[in-house]
């Protein structure tokens, strides 16, 4: 039976509690336990899938086709445990379900309410999986007092009360905020938050408090004896020059020390942390530096392509090397020449996206790279205009396009180069799609096989001619112009194991420009660098010897 570790937060939200959960996580791991961890939102939506990228963030996509928070990335990053559809749950899925449920009659007539019924679904959740670990660690999204978390405040109180003594502790981060006209910190928000979650049954057995400026020790006797905490559950938590610093701070700061005391784990398991000296050592040891432009659509948000600027920093940390990636509109592009803006850069690359805007200057960016031989990696939407831009300049469709747009439009102005996937295979069943369906859920999702080109580019990248990589898109390349394209230079180098869809293209006779119809950068780690993100920086440094 798994013992369990809810993660709260209060007085502000993005404090950091994905990042702490994931650095708990790690931890717990150098000390030889196994864990997994949960994110429990409170948002009405059923998932993220269907969220502006502006407003949430990226999508994270589990290898069984969940789409979910991007603090799931966080916690494979740090871990390495693959996330799972049962490793995020939303408000609007726990509702969707006692709905249902309802309308089958499983409730056999009952009233339906908050209590006992949502919160008997929240904790069914959580039960999943409770034999397969030694720790469970469970955000609940937002803050402490949102009314929309109250149900899953109750369930985890519920939760706490309902298993054997000593198998569930509540972790709550906070803020201490500094003023400095009175030049101090206050732990009044902290008290607030503490009185907020505790007249609704949870007291905290560890505090996290994020500080920009150093606490003293007589403030942290102060939170301890306010909050009725133990001194040395009082946990700082401090601003970091790199995220994959947290492992390390935290366990200085005695944060799974904490925990385990929590659960009374005594003599508690040394840790190993050379896993996490190896990863900071590379960092910020780095032997040089590249610049990579990201060329997308949602650049006012940098969370948007949160994975991505990860895995550029681990394909970095396998070259030794510093990558200063650089977020670039790609509708300037639209309206200005693309050179003055992508000289400066040692590689570009374009991530992915959906609908039509910002795409002809996507398709620039392809040219630009594929002219000017500059290593290109374009991700999804990036592969596709890739050969957009390939079918236009190089096989001489000069209207090709994508039917996404003419479905956006309701005008037929392109030749579909790209089309809407009207269905598919995945495991031992066809999926069927049409171009009416509900937005959510509906594209293909999880991870598919690829089988790769004997002597192509990406099988020596990956050391291998099969591969199974994660994907998020409701278009696929149409392979009726393969012949054509690859007259020209584009090699379809990857494709379905049914060899219907391509899966990667690669142009030959470049330095490295690969376009990749899945999302590498969902399972790349510090730890771990994805292989295509490993050589992309690798062939970027190249370039950059030779300028």
């Amino acid at each position: 039976m798994a013992r369990y570790v809810f993660i709260t937060g209060g007085v502000v939200s993005s404090l950091g509690k994905g990042l702490a959960s994931a650095a708990l996580g790690a931890l717990l791991q150098a000390r030889g336990f196994s864990v997994r961890l949960r994110k429990l939102d409170p948002y009405l939506n059923v998932d993220p899938g269907t969220m502006s990228p502006f407003e949430h963030g990226e999508v994270f996509v589990t290898d069984d086709g969940a789409e979910t928070d991007l603090d799931l990335g966080h916690y494979e990053r740090f871990t390495g445990v693959s996330a799972r559809k049962t490793d995020s749950v939303s408000s609007g899925r726990i509702y969707s379900n006692v709905l249902e449920k309802e309308r089958r009659g499983d409730y056999l007539g009952k009233t339906i309410q908050v209590i006992p019924h949502v919160t008997n679904e929240i904790k069914d959740f959580l039960k999943i999986g409770d034999s397969e670990v030694d720790f469970m660690l469970c955000e609940i999204g937002g803050t402490v007092g949102d009314i929309e978390g109250l149900p899953f405040f109750e369930a985890i109180r519920q939760f706490g009360q309902d298993r054997p003594r000593g198998q569930c502790i509540f972790m709550h981060l906070t803020l201490l905020p500094y003023l400095a006209a009175s030049g101090e910190l206050k732990t009044k928000p902290t008290q607030h938050s503490v009185k907020e979650l505790r007249s609704i049954g949870l007291q905290p057995d560890v505090l996290v408090c994020r500080s920009e400026h150093p606490i003293p020790e007589k403030e942290i006797a102060k939170i301890a004896l306010f909050c009725n905490v133990r001194k040395e559950a009082v946990i700082p938590a401090y601003d970091l020059k790199t995220i994959y610093e947290a492992p390390l701070a935290y366990h200085r700061a005695g944060l799974d020390q904490a925990v385990l005391d929590a659960f009374g784990i005594s003599p508690a398991p040394r840790p190993n942390l050379e896993r996490w000296t190896d990863v900071m050592d590379r960092l910020t040891h780095a032997e040089g530096e590249v610049r990579v432009a990201i060329v997308g659509k949602y650049t006012q948000l940098e969370d948007a392509y949160k994975s991505i600027a990860e895995a550029l920093t681990h394909g970095g940390m396998a070259n030794r090397t510093r990558v200063r990636a650089e977020w670039i509109d790609a509708e300037i592009f639209e309206r200005e020449d693309p050179a003055p803006y992508l000289e400066p850069f040692h590689a570009i690359l374009v991530p992915g996206g959906f609908g039509e805007r910002g795409t002809e200057g996507k398709i620039k960016a392809a040219q630009y790279a594929r002219e000017k031989r500059i290593p290109y990696l374009g991700i999804c939407l990036g592969m596709q205009m890739a050969v957009i831009e390939a079918a236009r300049n190089l096989a001489g469709i000069t209207t090709a396009g994508s039917e996404e747009f003419d479905h956006e439009t309701g005008k037929k102005r392109f030749v579909p180069v790209v089309y809407h996937l009207k269905e598919w295979v995945q495991g031992n069943h066809v999926v069927a799609r049409k171009q009416g369906d509900d937005k959510g859920g509906t594209m293909r999702l999880g991870a598919y096989t690829a089988n790769l080109l004997p002597g192509s580019k990406v099988a020596q990248i990956y050391g291998s001619t099969q591969i199974e990589e994660r994907h998020r898109h409701r278009y696929e390349v149409d392979i009726q112009y393969r012949a054509q394209l690859e007259a020209c230079g584009l090699i379809f180098s990857g494709m379905s194991p049914d060899g219907r869809l391509p899966e990667i293209v690669e142009v030959r006779d470049h330095p490295w420009f690969i376009g990749v119809q899945f999302h590498p950068e969902l399972k790349s780690k510090p730890f771990a660098p994805h292989p295509l993100f490993a050589d992309f920086v690798r062939a970027a440094v190249e370039g950059a010897r030779l300028v």
